[in-house]
């Protein structure tokens, strides 16, 4: 009978065909820290976007956990997500991810349950199985428990355990969180996380915005092997990519080479606070590095509100996305705030204009 749900519903979505406004749209925030300001100057714009997010129509907003990054503060990934739930009224509140190799799992279960306490029916939680930085802060981090990202689908299970009501009666109970409405998403960039959350069938988050080589095969995979679960009766995929939206496509193309120089700072490991942009990247990459740059910008969408509409209708024809969240590097806060803005008007049509 699975198999059989599995067949039709992988047939209905070849033979469907999503519109913009068939999807939803989200916000994922690396709590990006610009030249020239601090870490509590990215969190005041995290709240400043966030409440406009919310005004817009965004479904959720998401901090990723990262750490020993100079250019990025949202190492304490749970605090952040209770900053913005309080001072925010209906927007969706979570991590993409937490990497749960980093934590114990009744440790995340504990920290979610109380911010779903505080926040009821607001909360997600993400999981990741990578550790959100280099090795050697790896290491710093989980000691002997190193190489426990191979627990990690056990971990996941864990999780799933620790916030059913059927644990009441467990000598380990997470309080508070049990019996708890936490959404858990699988969130990945390989084929692994793919099959794990269509065998857990759990809705499924992708890395395409630094990770887009396996971005379509890992999403085929998923819905093709989903199994219905109590937590979800059909595959729901949702697709992150970088967006840098302007009214013009000459000045959007301007402000994406920050999240250019971004990108550098990764592939070369020489990180620093997110740059202002630049009139020629040609002056700043070589060719190694531009080709790369541009590899892992894949599922990039720069550009104004047409270019975006036109290459997003594309994106979403071809990937069938349940939901985009989106990730701008954009270094000043105003045209930050006027590229998410212009997005949501594309996804949705919206004809009013919310002032920034």
């Amino acid at each position: 009978m699975v198999h059989c749900y599995i067949v039709s519903m992988v047939k209905y979505n070849q033979m469907t065909s999503k519109q913009l406004s068939d999807i939803s749209y989200s916000v994922l925030d690396l709590a990006t820290v610009v030249q020239d300001l601090t870490p509590a100057d990215t969190y005041h714009h995290s709240l400043d976007l966030a409440r406009q997010a919310e005004q817009l129509g965004y479904t959720r907003y998401w901090f990723a956990e990262h750490h020993n990054m100079l250019n990025v503060a949202s190492s304490a990934t749970s605090v952040l997500i209770g900053y913005i739930a309080a001072g925010t009224s209906t927007i969706r509140v979570g991590s993409g991810g937490i990497m749960l190799p980093n934590h114990a799992p009744l440790i995340v279960a504990e920290q979610f349950g109380t911010l779903a306490s505080l926040y009821p029916g607001r909360i997600d939680l993400g999981l990741g199985r990578a550790p959100g930085t280099d090795q050697v802060t790896a290491m710093a981090i989980r000691g002997d428990n190193f190489n426990s990202a191979h627990h990690f689908p056990t971990d996941v299970q864990s999780l799933l355990t620790f916030f059913s009501s059927e644990n009441s009666t467990a000598q380990v109970r997470a309080i508070p969180g049990e019996g708890l409405d936490i959404p858990i998403w699988i969130l990945g960039s390989s084929t692994d996380s793919a099959r794990l959350a269509a065998a857990m069938g759990l809705p499924y988050a992708f890395a395409s915005h630094f990770a887009p080589a396996y971005f379509m095969q890992a999403i085929k995979l998923y819905r093709e092997n989903f199994r219905p679960s109590k937590y979800l009766h059909k595959p729901y995929v949702m697709a992150c990519v970088n967006v840098v939206a302007a009214d013009t496509d000459a000045e959007a193309e301007y402000l994406a080479t920050s999240v250019k120089q971004f990108f550098m700072g990764v592939i070369t490991g020489k990180r620093q606070l997110l740059q202002p942009p630049v009139d020629r990247m040609d002056d700043i990459w070589d060719s190694y590095e531009k080709e790369t740059v541009n590899q892992m910008l894949s599922y990039s969408f720069i550009g104004g509100p047409e270019k975006i509409r036109e290459e997003m209708d594309s994106f979403v024809n071809k990937s069938q996305i349940d939901e985009v969240m989106v990730t701008s590097h954009i270094h000043e806060h105003t045209a930050k705030l006027r590229s998410y803005e212009i997005f949501a008007h594309v996804i949705k049509n919206v004809s009013h204009t919310v002032h920034v």
